[in-house]
């Protein structure tokens, strides 16, 4: 992803959520119309067999790139709901989700897609599911990589599952993450304020786009993916774009101290109430 290309900019209007969050009940973007649920009729009902379903149903730009596609097919990335994806997807190939696509009938994504597609089908299927934006550790030694996977909820805690490279080799377990293979943006923002990281290191690898900024950003997006609101990951709203030029300061550091502090806390109201407050809330617009 590159900074300033394809950027939404918003401000905040949408009210926040309040109560309870329901993760296995779908939420703006990962709705699933009841025009597709014929090919869902065979959907695993198991949290890894569904994530599995998924690593072959999306294909990463980068890759696309070799396989000769019409250069229309690249839009595809910018698609936020799911029903746009299952669209597409249904329409290069009319066969059911369970049917693996080769790589050219896959939707164009990235990591943000597989971690929001696989989120919707289970949710679908009734299991507890999130997508949370952050950083991954395994994909170059020293660095945290913008990323995005998908947790599930399972024997009481919630467990971190990395579709797009199920049945490789980058880590041990990618169908349940290390706690250390993943970093939240919160998670990450509470690191480098402890002194326990490089914020140089952490960034959108292939880009010049690396520091407290981009981890800022990616605080920001976390919550409100906890708000089942998925964006993509160049999306902007409140004032994100001020961060990544630099314009902001203190207060603005101590605003995403809070939200690293709120969204490790697990607590729903607080997820919620905070998420309703001025800068952070995703603007309606930006919802399609």
């Amino acid at each position: 992803m590159v900074r300033g290309q394809q950027i939404w900019v918003a401000t905040p209007t949408m009210p926040g959520m309040t109560g309870t969050i329901d993760f296995a009940v779908a939420g703006p973007l990962t709705t699933i119309d009841t025009l597709h649920e014929p090919a869902l009729t065979d959907l695993p009902r198991e949290a890894v067999e569904i994530c599995r379903l998924v690593h072959d149903l999306v294909v990463q730009p980068t890759d696309a790139k070799g396989l000769s596609l019409p250069d229309e097919r690249f839009a595809e990335n910018q698609l936020r709901p799911v029903n746009g994806l299952i669209g597409a997807l249904l329409t290069l190939d009319a066969a059911p989700l369970t049917v693996a696509r080769d790589p050219a009938r896959r939707v164009i994504g990235t990591c943000r897609h597989f971690a929001v597609l696989s989120c919707a089908l289970l949710r679908y299927r009734g299991i507890a599911a999130r997508a949370r934006c952050g950083f991954a550790t395994y994909f170059h030694p020293g660095r945290g990589v913008d990323h995005w996977i998908t947790e599930y909820r399972q024997d009481g805690r919630w467990v971190r599952i990395d579709s797009e490279i199920l049945g490789g080799s980058l880590v041990r377990e990618p169908e349940d993450l290390a706690t250390d293979e993943f970093l939240t943006g919160g998670e990450a923002w509470a690191a480098f304020r402890q002194g326990h990281i490089d914020a140089a290191t952490f960034g959108v690898y292939g880009t010049e786009n690396w520091g407290p900024a981009e981890i800022r950003g990616n605080a920001i997006r976390d919550l409100a993916a906890l708000n089942k609101v998925e964006m993509l990951p160049w999306d902007e709203w409140g004032r994100m774009a001020a961060s990544y030029k630099g314009n902001t300061g203190p207060e603005y550091d101590e605003l995403i101290d809070t939200i690293a502090a709120v969204c490790a806390t697990d607590d729903p109201d607080a997820i919620t109430n905070l998420y309703a407050s001025e800068d952070l809330t995703v603007h309606t617009a930006l919802l399609q």
